[in-house]
Order: C-alpha cells, then structure tokens, then sequence
C-alpha cells in the first residue's frame, strides 16, 4: 500500500468511487435517496452518487483500520448534533448504511472477515489492495510535479554590505531627520595668541571718532537742498517787506 500514503485522500476516494460505479454487486438500495447518514444529520445527502463515495471511503478505512467492524465505523462517521441552546453531543452515524456497504463489498470479493487476536472484523483481499493501488498509482502520476528553480553556476554573488554599529547607524539617523544632509566635521581652528592688556589699550586709544566733516553724500545732498530753498524763499519775500516799508513813510 504504498501509493496510497502518498496520494490525497479526497482525490483518492473520488477516483474510487468512480470505479466502483462499473461493478455490478455494489448498487446503492432504494430507500438510499430518503434517508440520512446518521442521527446528527437533518437533511439527506445532496449528492446523487454519495453511496459510491460513502462506499470508498470505508474501504480507505478498513485499509488503515482493518480489522474494523461496524460498530468502530459508526463512530468514525458521526458527528455532533445541534440541540438548539443545549451544547452540541456526538451521535454515531448509521449502522444499517456501513452494514449494507460492507456486505456488497463482501459479494464482490473486496473484503472478508478475518480474526487478528482480540480484534475481528472486516480486511481488505489481494483483490481489494490491488484494485485500491492501481487506482492510488494513476492519481499519484497525474498530480503535477513541483518545478525546483536551478540557478546559473556563473551568477555572480552580490557585494555584502560593509557592517555598521548600531550607535553609528542612530546618529546617522538623527542626522539625516533633522537636515536632509549629513553633517560634514569642520577643521579644527587654530588659537589666536593672547594680547597683553597694555597693547589692546594702546590701539583703542589710537582709533578717534569719526570727524563731522566726514559725513556720507546723501547727507551733504540734503543739506544743499535745504540751503537752496531757504535762499528762495528769502528773494520771494523781499519785495513785499520794500512795499510796506514804502507806504509807512508815505503815511508819515
């Protein structure tokens, strides 16, 4: 049986039940379309073809359970049942469906019955391993193989990046947040010698304040236009002060 462990079993069971369609023993009975497949189960199954399915998946069982009877099958196939707001219990599933299925499988030499110490039950034949591993085989060469990537002997490894601490990398960070350029180290300046206290006083005695002469041209600019206007307005006046003067000696 050793494609059968390397195969899916839902694929598995699936090509199985489409063989067992072409045996004449295995004929699901008339009440198969009413009835459901066990006491958890509130309607019965959708699948036209669930007896050919229910049937392989025993025969998968029997393979890696065998001997098995009913009863252990009943138990495999259950399942929980709803009770409205009480918690959910198991419940087997039905016996006289497994009983059935074990019978046809018993008529078309699928199975038999044998006794191993303690345990009793049902075991799959020669006939049986061998129809279950020709049909494990042909799933097995239909799945697709995984294609594994080969890379080039000649590629070239990429260049490793130099290792920097973890104190460097922070303050580079720190840097690069808060100026978008890292800051660059300025030389170190050379120290100035020190002046004595007598040479700094000499040379601010030396500097004398900025004579009134000296003054900037706008200033001078501004003066002259001052003047020149004062000068105006004196000729303007002039005249006047000469007829007044006229007619206060008249009157005298």
């Amino acid at each position: 049986m050793k494609w059968v462990t390397e195969v899916d079993k839902s694929d598995l069971i699936k090509e199985i039940a489409v063989e067992l369609k072409k045996i004449d023993e295995l004929v699901p009975p008339e009440w198969s379309m009413f009835v459901r497949t066990g006491n958890d189960k509130q309607k019965p199954p959708i699948e036209i073809d669930w007896w050919y399915m229910r049937t392989a998946s025993i025969m998968i069982k029997v393979v890696y359970l065998g001997p098995v009877g009913v009863s252990k099958l009943r138990t495999k196939f259950g399942g929980k049942k709803r009770r409205g707001h009480k918690p959910a219990e198991f419940r087997k599933a039905s016996g006289n469906i497994i009983r059935t299925i074990l019978q046809q499988l018993e008529k078309a030499g699928l199975i038999k019955q044998q006794d191993k110490g303690v345990h009793k039950g049902k075991v799959l034949t020669p006939k049986g391993m061998s129809f279950i591993n020709t049909i494990a085989k042909a799933v097995f060469k239909k799945k697709p193989k995984k294609s594994v990537a080969t890379k080039p002997k000649d590629a070239e490894k990429p260049v490793e990046k130099a290792k920097v601490s973890k104190e460097v990398a922070n303050a580079l960070d720190t840097t690069k947040k808060s100026s978008g350029k890292p800051v660059e180290k300025k030389p170190a300046e050379e120290k100035k010698p020190k002046e004595d206290k007598a040479e700094s006083v000499e040379k601010k005695q030396v500097k004398e304040p900025k004579s009134n002469e000296e003054k900037p041209a706008e200033e001078v600019k501004v003066e002259e236009v001052a003047e020149e206007k004062a000068v105006e307005d004196s000729k303007t006046e002039s005249p006047v002060n000469s007829e007044t003067d006229k007619s206060k000696s008249k009157e005298e």
